[in-house]
This record gives structure tokens, sequence and C-alpha cells, in this order.
């Protein structure tokens, strides 16, 4: 059995968050840049030297446990010379600079909103010396990912939000006592008692092939499953508790288009789901956040299979567990960051509504 223990860390850098930037002018639009990526202002000698490595160790970590690896952000780089007004809206930009006219005992780290853009999010770092700065940037670095990571997925819930999927929505609320932000055109597809599947539209993306140099173009297919079951006590919140509700529920629910195939869970010594404790973004629900890969199982043949993100939590109107379960059915060669972070911001989206 898990056992899982919180751990307050206290930060000693000092860390600023600031709502606007004072040299910002004029009406603010939207945000560039692809989804997953942090642009990178710094000399040429940092980015090419040491302390590139640091960044990447902290800034671009693994969504554990997929496979194939996928990280939660791309770094790309831009010198401050080549900072032009082109790319003064990218939605996560990060500064990296030495003053040697620095006072301060410790390096500083200063969080900015909507600078150039609506919804951008820009992270200066400050520090006397490359000693300083790694040091600042050891200490800091983690909290400037969760920043990034948490900004990423409130801009994906504040575009669902704005969605017209009312009918949707609340035959959502009328079954679960929730409510969601959800994609245009995301519908039901299986509707049970207490098990609905929701597909969102199939995106594009493309696929490398390796050894050729070609691309062809992959369909990613994604949803949500919302089930639930009734509260008895909290060992049912108990890892494989859940995993084994969850597999329950797939067996009988979420069939393979090929007889004798049903949806399962992914146990190997590579890849087994791994679960923390999160809350939604309003932080009125505390549950249990899991992660994992899905595979079609039942009968002795191969078959397709791809990432799941669900939430576990107890409803206190219902007293039922309920569960979001998203997941993510892509070809190994194309990227899974975008179509797993709408499923990671619909789950933090959540709200009751009994």
């Amino acid at each position: 059995m898990r056992q899982f223990v919180f751990v307050n860390l206290v930060l000693s850098l000092f860390i600023v968050n600031q709502s606007s930037c004072s040299f910002d002018n004029g009406n603010k639009i939207g945000v560039t840049g692809e989804v997953g990526q942090i642009l990178v202002v710094s000399d040429t000698e940092l980015w090419d030297g040491a302390f590139k490595e640091c960044l990447d160790s902290n800034l671009t970590q693994w969504i554990m446990p997929y496979l194939p690896d996928v990280a939660t952000f791309e770094l790309i780089h831009k010198t401050r010379a080549h900072f032009s007004k082109g790319v003064k809206r990218y939605r996560n930009i990060l500064f990296i600079d030495l003053d040697p006219e620095f006072k301060g005992a410790k390096g500083t780290i200063v969080q900015r909103k909507d600078v150039w853009a609506r919804g951008q999010l820009v992270v200066e770092i400050t520090a006397k010396d490359q000693e300083m700065l790694v040091q600042t940037c050891s200490e800091g670095l983690d909290e400037v990912h969760d920043a990034f990571d948490k900004k990423s997925w409130q801009r994906i819930v504040k575009n669902f939000r704005g969605i017209k999927n009312k009918n949707l929505r609340s035959e959502v609320t009328k079954t679960f006592g929730i409510d969601l932000a959800l994609p245009s055109n995301a519908k039901i597809v299986t509707r049970r008692k207490n098990f609905y599947r929701l597909e969102f539209p199939p995106a594009s993306r493309p696929i490398e092939f390796a050894g050729t140099g070609t691309q062809d173009v992959g369909s990613v297919f994604s949803g949500l499953m919302i089930y639930q079951y009734d509260f008895i006590d909290s060992t049912q919140l108990e890892h494989h508790r859940l995993l084994r509700a969850r597999d329950t529920m797939l067996k009988y629910n979420v069939p393979h288009e090929i007889d004798g195939l049903y949806m399962g869970t992914q146990y190997t010594k590579v890849v087994y789901p791994e679960g923390n404790i999160i809350g939604n973004e309003s932080g009125t629900i505390n549950g249990y956040e899991m992660r994992g890969m899905f595979k079609f199982t039942g009968i002795n043949r191969m078959s397709t299979g791809g990432a799941f993100w669900a939430f576990h939590f107890v409803h206190p109107t219902t007293k039922k567990i309920v569960c979001l379960s998203g997941y993510v059915d892509a070809p190994a060669t194309t990227s899974w960051t975008h179509p797993l972070r709408e499923i990671q911001a619909i789950l933090r989206s959540v709200e009751l509504k009994k």
C-alpha cells in the first residue's frame, strides 16, 4: 500500500509577482508561440555554456510515466539584440540577466503577467555573476517551471470556458453534479447511468518517419471518460483501489471495435501509473491525480493504446467517487504535448454544481 506525505517547501529565494509591467505600451492582443514552448532571452555565452544544462534539467521535465517521453516544455533561444517586436508576444518568456551592479545577496526571480500580450507570463532572473545565477536557478527554477506549467493549462481553461457547449455541460452537471470547461464539438459517444465517454474532434499532427526525412499527417484522437460509484470509506482512494475500479469500469464500458478487446491499463516495470494529490483551479476540490498508459486488452492480439491522465475526488453532496479520465491516442512519432495539455486543463477546470 502506498502512503503519500505532504511536504511544504519553503523557498528562501526572493520571488515577486506583478500583474503588469511599467514598460508595456498600447493595447494588448493574444499570445503567440507554440503550446509547450518557453522563449529564453539571454547572452549567447550563457545559452551555449554549462548553464544551459541547468535550464534543461529544470524546465524540460518529463511528464511521467509516458512513452514515448513527453516533455513539459521545449526551450528556444533569442539574444536581447534579436528580441524584437515579432517575438515579444510569445506566451512564455524567460529573461536571464547578469548585472555586475546588482546589490542583492541572492539573485531575484520576478514574474510578470500580460506584459506584451494577454495571457502572457514573463519571468526575469537577475544575478550579479554566473556563480550567483547558478545558485539562484538551482533553488528557484522548479517554481519557475510550475508557474509556466500552471499558466499553460489556465490559458486552455479560459479558452474552453468561452466555448458555447451549454447543452453538453448541462447534461454532465445533471448526471454527475459537476461542471467542466470542454472543447468545441465535444460529444457524448457513450451514455450510461454512471458512465459517460466524450470524444473530442480529431487533430492532425505531423509524423516523422525515422531515417527517411519524410513526413505524413497522423490523427490524434482524444476524449474524456466520466464515471462515478458509491463512496464507502477512504481506503477506496488508495492508489491500487482506484486502479482496480478504473479497470472494471473500462472493461465493461469501453470496448474496442474488434470484438473481445476493451480498454485497460498498462502495468509494466517501465510504465506503471503514477499519482499525487492535487486541487482544481479554484481550490475548492482536493483529489488524487493519476497518469499512465492505456492499452486495448482482452484477446491475444496486438492493438493500439496511448496515454491517460485522471483526477479522482469524493463529491460532498452525492457521496460518490467521481473520476475524470482523459485519454490521448496518437502515433508514437508525433507530439502528444498539446492534447495532453488540454486534458490537464479540463481536469483542473472541474467545479461542484450540486
